[in-house]
């Protein structure tokens, strides 16, 4: 059998089974690696490969020792500990420092008076520099009297007073001899039935209704002066 045919069987270079044959078995690499190939050989021929039948170094197997490299040291295990809370220190201290120097900042030195002065000019000073608080309420000024317009009743008459909002004050039909005063703060608008039988007054002056009636219903308004208008129906 030629080397290119156990090549082909066994899946191996030509090279290697030349170099196994010539006895040049350092050259193929590790030993572990020249048994293996040296075996496959032995069984595709046929031979039974004993162990005392290789060459040394390739009788046995040499198992490497092995070296943990989880294990941490003490000392190092310490040294990084240190490290850890120097770098959390030096981060506390670069965070609340300039925050302290800020707020430090803007408590300002308290003002100090100057020696030049008398004393008497100092509490002057003093007193000039001393804040004045103005108000802002507004002064609300006295408000004129204004006369209400009173009504006397001197016949039946159905009534309505509304106030400004459009909301009924009174509403309902007033007997003789029913009197009524009204403001301008709380009536705004007026009807009046049977005008001819109610009396007006205003700033204590008989006001005539005529000009606010139509087929004898007054309908007028009360200004907040005290004036009177017609109202429309």
């Amino acid at each position: 059998m030629s080397l290119a045919d156990a090549s082909l069987r066994m899946k191996l270079p030509v090279r290697v089974l030349d170099t196994l044959e010539r006895g040049e078995w350092e050259s193929l690499g590790p030993p572990v690696f020249v048994r293996g190939q040296a075996r496959t050989y032995a069984r595709m021929l046929g031979v039974n490969l004993d162990s005392d039948v290789l060459p040394s170094p390739f009788t046995t197997t040499q198992i490497p020792s092995l070296v943990s490299h989880a294990h941490v040291p003490r000392y190092r295990h310490m040294a990084e500990n240190l490290a850890r809370r120097a770098v959390y220190v030096v981060l506390t201290v670069s965070l609340v420092v300039p925050v302290w120097l800020a707020t430090r900042g803007h408590g300002g030195a308290p003002e100090v008076a100057s020696l030049d002065l008398a004393p008497s000019q100092t509490a002057l000073a003093e007193t000039v520099r001393t804040p004045m608080v103005a108000s802002i309420a507004p002064i609300t000024a006295e408000a004129p009297s204004v006369t209400p317009l009173e009504l006397v009743f001197e016949g039946e008459s159905w009534v309505q007073v509304f106030a400004a909002d459009g909301s009924v004050v009174e509403k309902g039909l007033l007997r003789v001899g029913d009197r009524r005063v009204l403001k301008p703060s709380s009536a705004s608008r007026l009807v009046l039935g049977n005008a001819t039988a109610v009396r007006a007054r205003l700033h204590g002056q008989p006001v005539d209704l005529a000009p606010f009636t139509r087929a004898n219903v007054a309908r007028f308004t009360l200004s907040s002066d005290g004036s009177l208008a017609p109202s429309a129906p």
